[in-house]
């Protein structure tokens, strides 16, 4: 066998969206494109905004010296310096360039946090359902997943993430608007997750990090401001990417950001530069670093992703399916009529609807949708949602 056992079983664990991407493609040829309703992958379909194109035209046409040679291994100060001044705007804290570094997305982002932080064998505490490449980006660095249930509502539950702690663990890992539910956790979460970690920091004598993943940060609905994790607690990472909110994922740009008085900072900051290197990111893309760093206050509009969300909530719950309604992110996270959501995902597809089997993020009895979609697939779904609920009842 060439490849190995390690990532033969890896393969596996991550299979369900590629499988769905699979039976789409397969359903696609079988039935015509506009026959399948592929709710399966959150990759966005709107356009980025204008000004993205104006801005990197500019940018291109730049014949100076010295646009696309290396630069420190964090990015450029210009780019990094923007990103201080635009967290500064929302935060308490007090950043400047040097606790940023630009990363290769929010994937590299995560990657180069936890080679700085991790020894083998600690633990990161992941409230579910949750991003399912967290367990590979963690065993990359020989780290050990400690997955605990969230609320019915999805919020956090600091109970078992109280009773997770051990002497091995090292971080918590949050995503908030998450993947796949759009929960986005409120400021009361976020400060007592703050001060339970600062408590079992104190009694253990070392510390454990909160590390927060918000692509979505800018996709949220009804008014909702998403709080600031550095605001609750100082041994915080943030890691982002400008994938979703500026609709660039195949540029894979975005930055990670510690705490200004985040504990050791001279050696975490120069070892999230080092891990920026030798991961082989070694730098973001540089045209996108200067193209974003004049961005960081634009977005694609979200009024189009709270319709859909809207549209598929009302279609849903008059359909009779159970909905926790989204607060963020382009996602919604059903519960299943049955317990078994891969049968009821296998339904689905009978009716030609590609969805996710919850059990794929942590969540099992649930299923994923995408709702990164024309509207008129959504409206086209939604008959086969409710005649196939309607078998379950």
């Amino acid at each position: 066998m060439s490849v190995s056992e390690k990532v033969k079983q890896s393969i596996e664990r991550s299979s369900w969206i590629r499988k769905m991407f699979e039976e789409g493609n397969r359903r696609k040829q079988k039935y015509g494109l506009e026959n399948v309703f592929d709710f399966s992958l959150g990759n966005p379909d709107l356009e980025p905004p204008p000004v993205f194109r104006e801005v990197l035209s500019e940018l291109v046409s730049d014949a100076g010296p010295g646009k696309h040679g290396y630069m420190p291994n964090a990015g450029f100060v210009e780019s990094r310096q923007a990103v201080a001044e635009y967290l500064n705007g929302y935060n308490q804290a007090r950043f400047s360039a040097e606790d940023i570094i630009m990363t290769v997305g929010a994937g590299g982002g995560l990657n180069v946090v936890l080679k700085t932080i991790l020894n083998p064998g600690e633990e990161v505490i992941i409230p579910s359902p949750y991003f399912v490449e967290y367990n590979f980006y963690l065993d990359n660095h020989q780290g050990v997943p400690k997955v605990v249930p969230t609320k019915e509502d999805f919020s956090l539950d600091l109970g078992t993430i109280e009773a997770a702690i051990t002497e091995n663990t090292k971080a918590v890992l949050i995503n908030s608007p998450n993947n796949p539910t759009g929960k986005v956790y409120t400021k009361e979460e976020l400060d007592s997750l703050g001060e339970l970690l600062t408590q079992y920091s104190r009694r253990m004598g070392k510390t454990i990090y909160l590390i927060s993943d918000e692509p979505y940060r800018k996709i949220v609905f009804d008014g909702i401001t998403v709080p600031s994790v550095f605001d609750s607690y100082n041994e915080t990472f943030v890691v982002t990417s400008f994938s979703k909110d500026l609709s660039i994922p195949g540029e894979r740009i975005g930055f990670a950001a510690a705490h200004p008085e985040i504990s050791d900072r001279q050696n975490i900051l120069g070892g999230m530069v080092l891990c920026n290197r030798i991961l082989g990111y070694v730098n973001a893309p540089a045209l996108m670093q200067r193209t974003v760093a004049r961005l960081l206050n634009q977005s694609v509009d979200i009024s189009i992703y709270q319709r859909r969300r809207d549209l598929f909530y009302q279609g849903l719950t008059s359909a009779g399916y159970h909905v926790v309604k989204p607060e963020g992110a382009f996602y919604l996270f059903p519960k299943s009529p049955i317990e078994d959501d891969v049968k009821f995902v296998a339904a689905l597809q009978e009716e030609n609807i590609l969805v996710v089997p919850g059990s794929g993020f942590g969540g099992p009895g649930h299923f994923r949708i995408a709702y990164c979609v024309p509207d008129h697939v959504i409206e086209r779904a939604l008959p086969g949602f409710e005649r196939v609920i309607k078998k379950f009842q």
